[in-house]
């Protein structure tokens, strides 16, 4: 009687620690393709998230699995190798290439027509995340900052206002608005997408300046726009130029902003004059290209 009990209980703490190592390594799968989905969309770059939708028959991964593909093409996760995920890579690669945001369903039979003789059949599901569009990326949530977002809040255009201190937000934001509460402005300018434009405002000269700096030095940021003086202007030049910005980078530079169109010193009129440089020097056809 003793025996058979200590071996029933021994089995029962095997089967537990099977189940627990099943669970550990679901748990590692999901934060695998999880981890690596999160990681292409804080880098503002295109992703397709593959699921196995419906299984039928022998097929080399359960209904459920997953994997992502980024837009270089590197797959994070499997689904079970071979001609099946060749196909998922094509058909995430065209979704990428045409920004598509629309899920996809493919049937795809294992069988000898691509050469994986399984014998099942496998439903994909294949959902595209795009990557951001062309936006105005708003540094300083100042006074000419808020107004600056009230005048664009009709417009078709994506806006990231981004500044460090919480307190100078509204609560409301109008719908084409994104904020970015970040101590790390200057990693907003690495992950914007191509042909954003830049309005730099902020509530300090050096951070302005380092703005400047990595905005100029990306040579797809067809505008960048710095509130300030004549005087301010030069005197950031001299420090640019000291820097290694060229001539040619710095002609993309305008400041003082809104300059042509200014008529006032008030906070609404400065963004008015702001609102219509930017629709000028292409905001709207940036924003919506594609």
């Amino acid at each position: 009687m003793g025996a058979a009990l200590d071996a029933a209980i021994t089995e029962r703490r095997n089967s537990a620690r099977k189940h627990r190592r099943h669970v550990f390594r679901g748990l590692s799968i999901l934060r695998s393709w999880i981890d690596s989905l999160a990681a292409l969309r804080n880098a503002r770059q295109a992703a397709v998230l593959v699921t196995v939708a419906r299984v039928a028959g022998s097929t080399p991964r359960e209904a459920g699995a997953k994997m992502v593909f980024g837009p270089d093409g590197k797959a994070h996760g499997t689904i079970g190798g071979g001609q099946l995920e060749k196909r998922a890579e094509a058909e995430a690669a065209r979704l990428i290439a045409e920004g598509s945001a629309t899920p996809v369903f493919i049937d795809i039979p294992l069988g000898p027509e691509i050469a994986q003789c399984c014998g099942g059949h496998v439903t994909l599901l294949l959902e595209p995340f795009p990557a951001p569009r062309a936006a105005l990326l708003l540094f300083g949530a100042g006074h000419v900052g808020r107004e600056l977002v009230e005048v664009l809040g009709g417009l078709p255009v994506p806006v990231r206002w981004i500044d460090p201190r919480a307190e100078e937000f509204p609560q409301s934001l109008p719908a084409n608005t994104e904020k970015s509460l970040t101590d790390a402005p200057l990693a907003e300018i690495a992950a914007a997408p191509p042909g954003s434009l830049v309005a730099i405002m902020t509530h300090s000269h050096d951070l302005d300046l380092e703005l400047v700096e990595a905005a100029l030095k990306r040579e797809d940021m067809p505008y960048v726009g710095l509130i300030g003086s004549r005087t301010k202007r030069a005197r950031f030049e001299a420090r640019l130029k000291a820097r290694g910005i060229d001539e040619v980078a710095l002609e993309r530079l305008v400041c003082p902003i809104g300059a042509g169109h200014k008529t006032g010193k008030h906070p609404r009129e400065i963004a008015i004059s702001i609102a219509a440089e930017l629709l000028e020097r292409g905001l709207t056809v940036a924003a919506n290209a594609g």
